[in-house]
């Protein structure tokens, strides 16, 4: 089989990202080309500079105004899949259907609930514990034209107890997102 070549897109410090490019780093089947982000003071930056990954920086002008000469770059750069991994961005149609079910998040709730535009990181758990659920988790799913409407790929679960705080909840998700991001991009690629 021939090796898998991954672009990660991302936007904030990049925790998720160094987590895969760990994972990744001596596997024969997958390898993690390159590191996308639309903002140039990111903390994914240094940590994909710390793994000799190629960093191309596309503003939101540049992501939605040529998604063409995106596609086109990805596809020269022999992107197999792509892996959002906490990208603030709306991914546009165009780029949808360029890479048909070769694109994925990871959401930090359990869909259909807590998602949309705007759910993203506290603003998620904050409304989890406001809901008063009693589990959240992560959500690994394929991206389609809403946010975070596409095919559930995974979920992983963890108890809220009396008393979490969104940031209790935040410790509790990210060590899921730790343990099975990397996994699920394994077994879907692989």
């Amino acid at each position: 089989m021939a090796m898998k070549n991954v672009a990660i897109f991302a936007s904030g410090e990049g925790t998720n990202a160094e987590n895969i490019f760990k994972y990744f780093q001596n596997d024969k089947r997958i390898k993690i080309k390159l590191v996308v982000t639309n903002v140039d003071t990111a903390g994914v930056i240094r940590r994909a500079e710390q793994y000799k990954k190629n960093v191309q920086i596309v503003s939101k002008t540049a992501l939605y105004d040529y998604t063409e000469q995106l596609i086109e770059f990805l596809n020269t750069e022999e992107i197999d899949f792509i892996v959002l991994a906490g990208f603030l961005l709306k991914i546009p149609e165009q780029f949808i259907k360029a890479f048909p079910n070769r694109i994925i998040n990871i959401h930090p709730a359990l869909l259909p609930k807590f998602g949309g535009k705007g759910m993203y990181g506290m603003h998620v758990h904050q409304a989890v514990i406001a809901g008063k659920e009693t589990e959240s988790g992560i959500t690994v799913h394929y991206v389609n034209e809403e946010y975070d409407k596409g095919e559930v790929i995974l979920q992983a679960r963890c108890p809220i107890e009396e008393g979490d705080t969104p940031e209790v909840l935040d410790k509790k998700v990210r060590a899921l997102e730790l343990e099975y991001f990397p996994k699920a991009i394994e077994k879907l690629i692989s």
